[in-house]
C-alpha cells in the first residue's frame, strides 16, 4: 500500500467522486479508478458504495480512511522535521491542547520561546483529552496539555501551577445564580450536562457521593461550546471548569463554584522513548525550565 495511493483515497473520499478528484488531482477519471479498485483487492474488502451522484464509504472504509489519515499526517509531520537545520533551529512542533485556564500558560511560553527562535512554528491541536491522547500515541502530536486526572505512567510530564476549578455554568436568569457558590444538593436539583470524559466523570462522581446515580444528566459533551448553547437555551446547566468558560464570554450566562472546592491539575505530557526533532527536544528544554521558574 503505497502512501502515493492513500492520499489518493482520501482525495476521492473528500470530493465523493472520482471524476472531481482525478481533476484535482491531475490524473485521468480511469487511472483514479483502477487505482481504488486495486487497493480494495489488496485490502480485500469494499471500501466503497458507488451511486449515481457521489460515492459513499462502507465501514471498512470509514476505517481506512481514519487510519490513511493518520498515516498521511505522520509522514507529512515526518518530512518536515527532517528539513530541521542544526545551524538554524526550524521545524514544527505539534501541540494539543483542550479548553482550560492552563492554555493562557501555554501560549505565554509559545510566545517568549518563538521570539528567540523565529524560524520553529506551532501547529495547534484543540479536542478533548481523549483525542489528544490518542493523536500522541499515534506520533501526530508532540505534546498534549490534559487535565488531572489521567494515567500519566507512560508520559515524561510537566505538573503545571494553574489549578482548574470546577463549577456550574448556568443562565443569569436561574435563582441559583444569586449564590457565590454551589452544594452538591444544589446543583443535583438541576437538569446538568456533563462532560464525556471518564477521567472527569470520576472526579465528579467522588464529588457528588451518593447523589451522582440520581442526578438528571440530559447531555454529555466534549468540549464546552456546544455545552454553553444548550445553557443558553435553557436546556441544562453544565459543570465544567472555569478555564473553559472563560473563552465564552456571554452576558446571560455565568459561572459559580462547586462548594467544596473541587480543583484538578494540568499537565504537559509527551510519549516516553519517542524520538523528535530538534525543535521539538528543544521547546521541552523551554517548557522545563519555564514550569519551574
Amino acid at each position: 500500500m503505497e502512501l502515493r495511493t492513500l492520499r489518493y483515497f482520501l482525495t476521492v473520499v473528500r470530493e465523493e467522486n472520482i471524476s472531481r478528484a482525478a481533476e484535482l488531482l491531475h490524473i485521468t477519471q480511469p487511472t483514479l479508478s483502477r487505482q481504488m479498485q486495486e487497493l480494495e483487492k489488496e485490502l480485500d474488502t469494499k471500501l466503497f458504495l458507488r451511486g449515481k451522484t457521489k460515492i459513499t464509504l462502507t465501514d471498512s472504509g470509514v476505517l481506512l480512511r481514519r487510519r490513511a489519515a493518520e498515516l498521511v499526517e505522520l509522514a507529512d509531520k515526518t518530512a518536515r522535521e527532517f528539513l530541521d537545520k542544526e545551524e538554524n533551529l526550524g521545524g514544527v512542533v505539534s501541540i494539543g491542547c483542550g479548553e482550560s485556564s492552563a492554555v493562557k500558560a501555554l501560549t505565554k511560553i509559545i510566545g517568549d520561546f518563538s521570539a528567540a527562535y523565529p524560524e520553529v512554528k506551532f501547529e495547534i491541536y484543540t479536542g478533548t483529552g481523549d483525542n489528544i491522547k490518542e493523536l500522541i500515541e499515534h506520533g501526530i502530536l508532540d505534546i498534549g496539555l490534559l487535565i488531572e486526572p489521567i494515567e500519566v505512567t507512560k508520559y515524561e510530564y510537566l505538573r503545571l501551577k494553574q489549578r482548574e476549578q470546577w463549577g456550574v455554568l448556568m443562565r443569569r436568569d436561574n435563582p441559583l445564580s444569586e449564590k457565590a457558590s454551589l452544594t452538591s444538593e444544589e446543583v443535583s436539583t438541576m437538569p446538568l450536562i456533563l462532560p464525556r470524559r471518564t477521567g472527569a466523570q470520576s472526579a465528579l462522581r467522588e464529588w457528588f457521593g451518593t447523589a451522582y446515580p440520581a442526578l438528571n444528566v440530559v447531555a454529555t459533551c466534549n468540549l464546552v461550546a456546544n455545552s454553553a448553547r444548550l445553557t443558553l437555551q435553557g436546556v441544562a446547566s453544565a459543570v465544567t471548569i472555569e478555564g473553559a468558560v472563560d473563552m465564552y464570554h456571554n452576558p446571560e450566562l455565568c459561572f459559580r463554584p462547586l462548594e467544596p472546592a473541587l480543583t484538578n491539575a494540568s499537565v504537559l505530557v509527551w510519549k516516553r522513548y519517542q524520538p523528535f526533532s530538534q525543535a521539538t527536544v528543544k521547546f521541552m528544554e523551554y517548557l522545563s525550565y519555564a514550569v519551574k521558574t
